[in-house]
């Protein structure tokens, strides 16, 4: 029976992606989920896999082709099968019959030295001898003059996933009032914390605690109390969220993905750093599924990580509200009256002015500053 092989349902925000290479060529046996191609789209990169066992005995799609959902890509053949020739096996030759006239004592010996003779390989012919080479002509002098200094250009096409992110990053700085107002955190109590529990928290989860549990912790009391950058401009009204969906940008090797930590006021610090650990290596292996990748209340973005000192992140639509973290550095800062040495990180929150008003942006960014500044308050929900 023929059976096509189809593009996946994607998603509502996905309608439709391009072919990659196949991994298979027509002809080919394939088993029943044995990946077949692959499908790039905005977000992701999807595996088409075998709906059945059989020969795929067309292809209709070549690669850099943008498919629709749905749309068919090759044909498989549940009947067919693919007759392997075995290699044909040398016969040894059988030794002739012994002549009536040997006499019965001599029949052993003669019987052997007949196998012996079956057993000797034929010579083979020797390949023909090559033609005897021609003295190259010399070589023509080089002009003197400059050489070229390796000034070469190459052009590629954009991957979806990197036209998607321009394309989203403009109608950000095109539709939204977009400001970025900054302070600085001082890291040295969660540092103490995270040195003095460090050991027992690995051995109780499984996991190290990190610093982004800190912040999304944080983040989300200071959503609770500010529910304005928790919201979302739709038209004429403005959309707010009684629930605290965290996007947490990850780096990868096909551009920048933000997969969304779901109700992540009701996770514990270890679920946190779970998620996010799991995140950057599905990420690297481009094994991210796209609802992992779609919605999002808010955004948090590391440039520290890279070594950032200072930036101003851009939103990620329809949200109103991202944190940029930045590098820890030690800097003198001025406590009690005394110059002291603390680890210091500046933070910037882009938001929307449209909905956002000064005043409410500071202040969610100084209740950020003062729950890392005094862990405590991560407990106590102060």
């Amino acid at each position: 029976m023929r059976i096509q092989v189809k593009a996946p349902e994607l998603s509502e925000s996905v309608q439709s992606g391009t072919l990659l290479d196949w991994r298979k060529r027509q002809g080919d046996r394939v088993e029943r989920d044995e990946i077949l191609a692959d499908l790039e789209t905005d977000k992701v990169i999807l595996e088409i896999t075998a709906p059945e066992t059989g020969v795929l005995t067309a292809i209709l799609v070549q690669p850099g082709t943008e498919v629709k959902a749905g749309a068919p890509l090759a044909v498989l053949d549940t009947e067919a099968a693919i007759s392997m020739a075995a290699p044909a096996t040398a016969v040894p030759p059988t030794p002739q019959a012994i002549p009536a006239h040997v006499p019965p004592s001599r029949r052993k010996e003669a019987l052997l030295a007949r196998e012996a003779e079956a057993t000797v390989v034929a010579p083979q012919p020797m390949p023909p001898a090559a033609p005897p080479k021609q003295a190259e002509p010399p070589r023509a002098a080089l002009p003197a003059g400059p050489v070229a200094s390796g000034r070469g250009e190459r052009r590629e096409p954009m991957s979806r996933l990197r036209r998607r992110i321009a394309e989203r990053l403009k109608e950000a700085q095109n539709n939204a009032a977009m400001l970025t107002t900054f302070n600085e955190v001082n890291m040295q109590p969660v540092q103490d914390l995270r040195a003095r529990q460090q050991e027992g928290f690995h051995k109780g989860h499984g996991v190290k605690l990190g610093l982004m549990s800190f912040f999304v912790q944080a983040v989300c009391q200071a959503l609770r109390a500010f529910p304005t950058v928790n919201a979302s401009v739709d038209g004429q009204d403005i959309v707010f969220h009684d629930y605290y969906d965290i996007g947490i940008a990850v780096s990868s090797e096909r551009g920048l993905v933000v997969p969304v930590l779901r109700d992540a006021d009701r996770l514990s610090f270890a679920d946190i750093e779970r998620h996010i650990a799991d995140f950057g290596r599905r990420a690297s292996a481009l094994e991210l599924h796209l609802e992992e990748l779609e919605g999002g209340t808010f955004t948090i973005s590391n440039g520290g990580v890279f070594g950032s000192m200072l930036s101003t992140p851009i939103l990620n639509p329809p949200q109103s509200g991202v944190l940029g973290l930045h590098r820890i550095q030690d800097r003198p800062v001025v406590e009690n009256g005394q110059v002291v040495i603390r680890p210091m990180m500046y933070l910037a929150l882009s938001y929307d002015h449209r909905l956002i008003d000064g005043r409410e942006a500071v202040s969610f960014l100084r209740r950020v500053k003062e729950t890392l500044e005094d862990p405590a308050r991560l407990l106590l929900e102060l």
